[in-house]
C-alpha cells in the first residue's frame, strides 16, 4: 500500500468516530431510503443463502440493511480502516455479518463466489488506477449470473448543497474525483458489457447496475 492510501487509511479511521452524524447531516432523511434501494435492486428474493459482499463499507449500514432484510444470508463488510470496522461491528447486534480488513483493490476472495458486489457511495474517493481494480475485482469475484451494484450522489441541484457537494469532491482529489462524477457510465462500460442505470425515489443518488460481460458468461455456460 502506498503512502497516499496508508495517511487516507488513518484519516478514515479518525473520522470512523464522527462519519454516522457526517452522513446523517449530509443525507437528512434519505439514507434509510437509498440503502432499501440498494437492497431491493439486488434482487435476491428468490436466492438460498445468498452471498453478498459490501466493498469499502464504512459504519456497515448497507451490509446491515442486507442482513435485516434476508436472515439467511452471508453477509461480508469489507474495509481497508480498522476503524470504520470496529465501529460497523459494534451496530451488529446480530453478531451474524463478517467485517473484513482488507484492500478494494486487492480483494482476498476466490473468483465467482458472490451473487452481489456493491460498493455505496465510495466509489469517488478512490484514485483512478485503484478505482479501475477495485472494479476489476469486483467482476472477478461475483458469480457469472450475479451482479455488482455501485451506488454515487447525483450532483445536487440546489447551489448551496451543490458547493459543498464539490467542496467534497476537492478534499477527494480536486482533478480526479470531479472527473469521475463528469464520466457518468463510461467508467464501467470500459470493463462490463452489460451496464445500466437506475435512480433512488428521491433522486439523491444513482444506482449503477453491473453484469459480467457476455463472452465470459457463456464460455463459462459451455
Amino acid at each position: 500500500m502506498s503512502k497516499i492510501r496508508r495517511g487516507r487509511q488513518k484519516y478514515y479511521n479518525i473520522f470512523s468516530h464522527f462519519y454516522d452524524l457526517f452522513i446523517k447531516l449530509h443525507s437528512h432523511n434519505y439514507g434509510e431510503e437509498t440503502r432499501k434501494f440498494l437492497v431491493d435492486s439486488a434482487q435476491l428474493e428468490k436466492k438460498i443463502y445468498p452471498r453478498v459482499l459490501d466493498i469499502c463499507s464504512g459504519t456497515g449500514s448497507v451490509v446491515l440493511a442486507f442482513g435485516t432484510r434476508f436472515p439467511d444470508i452471508l453477509a461480508v463488510g469489507y474495509d481497508f480502516s480498522l476503524g470504520m470496522l470496529q465501529k460497523a461491528k459494534e451496530k451488529d447486534v446480530s453478531d451474524k455479518i463478517i467485517f473484513l480488513n482488507g484492500d478494494a483493490a486487492r480483494l482476498s476472495f476466490a473468483d465467482d463466489c458472490f451473487d452481489v458486489v456493491c460498493c455505496s457511495h465510495a466509489l469517488y474517493e478512490l484514485k483512478n488506477e485503484v478505482r479501475k481494480e477495485a472494479l476489476l475485482e469486483m467482476k472477478r469475484v461475483v458469480k457469472p449470473n450475479g451482479l455488482v451494484l455501485i451506488m454515487e450522489h447525483e450532483v445536487p441541484r440546489n447551489p448551496l448543497i451543490k458547493m459543498l457537494f464539490y467542496i467534497r469532491m476537492m478534499a477527494m482529489g480536486p482533478k480526479d474525483s470531479r472527473e469521475f462524477v463528469k464520466q457518468g457510465l463510461s467508467p464501467f462500460e470500459k470493463i462490463f458489457d452489460n451496464v445500466t442505470l437506475s435512480h433512488s425515489r428521491s433522486g439523491k443518488s444513482k444506482l449503477i447496475i453491473c453484469k459480467k460481460n457476455r463472452r465470459e458468461l457463456l464460455a463459462q455456460s459451455l
